[in-house]
C-alpha cells in the first residue's frame, strides 16, 4: 500500500482555491465557487459532468429522502442537464441565492461510483473553506491525491510544539504563549498558559476562533465575553489553559460562516444554516486539543464548558475530565436566539 502524503492535500487545497481541477483516488473533481465558464469548458468540454452536493442541501432541494439527510455531509450527484453552467450550479451550491434565483429543474439524482472519494472531496471543500459542491467527471487534474491523503492531513498527532513566549494579558499578567504547528496545515493553534503548575488539574477552556465575536465585538455570538470571561475565570483558579484553536465557524471557516449569518437573517438558525450550506452541524475536530494538552504533558484537566461534546472529543482522545466546569454567561438581545438553539438542538447545558 502507498503510504499517504499529507502534503498533497495541502497542494489540492491550494490548487481549489484557485479554480483548478483536482483528482481524489481518480474521481476527477473542479469545484463549483472556484470555477467559471472558461475553466468548466476545459475541465468538462463534453458538457457530461455532473454536480456534487452534500446530502444536507440536496434535502434542501428536494432532491433527496430523509434517511439520507440525517447525515448531511454524505454525497448526492446531480445529473448534468443541458442547461446547468456555472450560474446553475453555483444556485444548485449557495443556499443564499435560493429566495433570489429560482430553481429552473427538474434536477435528477444519480448514483456515485466511488462514495468514499466523494464524500472525502465534500470534506476537503470544508478545509479550504469552500462551499461544498463540485463538477464532477472532467479531465488533465492539477493535482491527484487519495482520501489516505486527506486523512494525514487532518491528522491531529502530527501537531507539534513551535515555539513559547511570555504573554502578559487583559486579566492575566502571569501568562505563556505556546504555538503549536502542523508541517502540512496552515492554521497555527496557540495555547495561553495562566499561572503556574500546581499539582492540580488545569482548569482548561477550548476557544474555537471567532473574528466576529473574539475581535468585531460581535453581539450573534456570545465568543468574545466567552474568550474574556475564561481568561477571568483560569486567573481565578490560579492555573490553567485556555486553547484557542483555529475552527471558525465550527470548523467550516470564515467566508462559510457568514453565509450561515446571512441565511440565520432570513430566519433560519444555526443549526438549520450550516445543514443548508451542506456542512454538519460541528465539524471541529477536539483531538487537536487533546494533541496540545498531551504535548503540554497535561492528561488530566478539569474543563470550563457547557458543550458535552467537547467533553467527550478530550476523553475520546485519552484526556480525562475530571469535572465539567459550567461556563455561563447572560444573553443579549441579539444572541438570545443562538443560545437557546445551541440549548435545544446541540446539546449544551445552559
Amino acid at each position: 500500500m502507498t503510504e499517504p502524503h499529507p502534503r498533497a492535500a495541502a497542494r489540492a487545497i491550494d490548487a481549489l482555491r484557485r479554480g483548478w481541477p483536482i483528482a481524489i483516488d481518480g474521481m476527477m473533481l473542479l469545484s463549483v465557487e472556484t470555477a467559471d465558464a472558461a475553466r468548466l469548458a476545459l475541465f468538462d468540454p463534453a458538457e457530461t459532468a455532473g454536480v456534487l452536493i452534500s446530502a444536507g442541501r440536496a434535502a434542501t432541494l428536494n432532491l433527496t429522502n430523509q434517511l439520507a439527510a440525517a447525515d448531511p455531509d454524505s454525497p448526492v450527484l446531480v445529473d448534468r442537464a443541458p442547461w446547468i453552467d456555472v450560474a446553475a450550479a453555483t444556485a444548485l451550491a449557495d443556499p443564499q441565492l435560493d429566495l433570489a434565483t429560482p430553481m429552473k429543474g427538474p434536477f435528477r439524482t444519480v448514483g456515485i461510483a466511488d462514495p468514499v472519494a466523494a464524500a472525502a472531496a465534500l470534506r476537503l471543500a470544508r478545509i479550504a473553506g469552500l462551499l461544498p459542491a463540485f463538477f464532477v467527471g472532467g479531465r488533465d487534474p492539477e493535482v491527484a491525491l487519495t482520501v489516505a491523503d486527506i486523512d494525514a492531513h487532518q491528522d491531529a498527532s502530527r501537531l507539534t510544539l513551535a515555539t513559547r513566549a511570555r504573554l502578559p494579558v487583559d486579566g492575566a499578567e502571569d501568562a505563556e504563549i505556546v504555538a503549536f504547528r502542523s508541517p502540512d496545515a496552515a492554521d497555527d493553534h496557540v495555547a495561553l498558559l495562566i499561572g503556574q503548575p500546581d499539582g492540580r488539574p488545569p482548569l482548561v477552556r477550548l476557544h474555537s476562533e471567532c473574528l466576529t465575536g473574539d475581535v468585531l465585538g460581535s453581539l450573534k455570538c456570545d465568543c468574545g465575553p466567552q474568550l474574556h470571561a475564561a481568561i477571568a475565570a483560569i486567573a481565578a483558579s490560579g492555573w490553567g489553559i485556555l486553547l484557542y484553536l483555529r475552527q471558525e465557524g465550527r470548523g467550516i471557516g470564515l467566508v462559510n460562516k457568514l453565509r450561515a449569518y446571512a441565511l440565520q437573517d432570513q430566519g433560519f438558525d444555526t443549526v438549520d444554516a450550516n445543514t443548508r450550506l451542506g456542512f454538519a452541524v460541528d465539524s471541529r475536530d477536539f483531538g487537536v486539543a487533546a494533541t496540545m494538552l498531551t504535548l503540554l504533558a497535561q492528561d488530566r484537566v478539569r474543563l470550563l464548558t457547557n458543550n458535552p461534546a467537547k467533553v467527550a472529543g478530550l476523553e475520546r482522545a485519552g484526556i480525562a475530565v475530571v469535572e465539567r466546569v459550567p461556563h455561563r454567561l447572560p444573553p443579549n438581545p441579539h444572541n438570545e436566539r443562538y443560545l437557546a438553539t445551541k440549548r435545544d438542538r446541540t446539546g449544551h447545558q445552559l
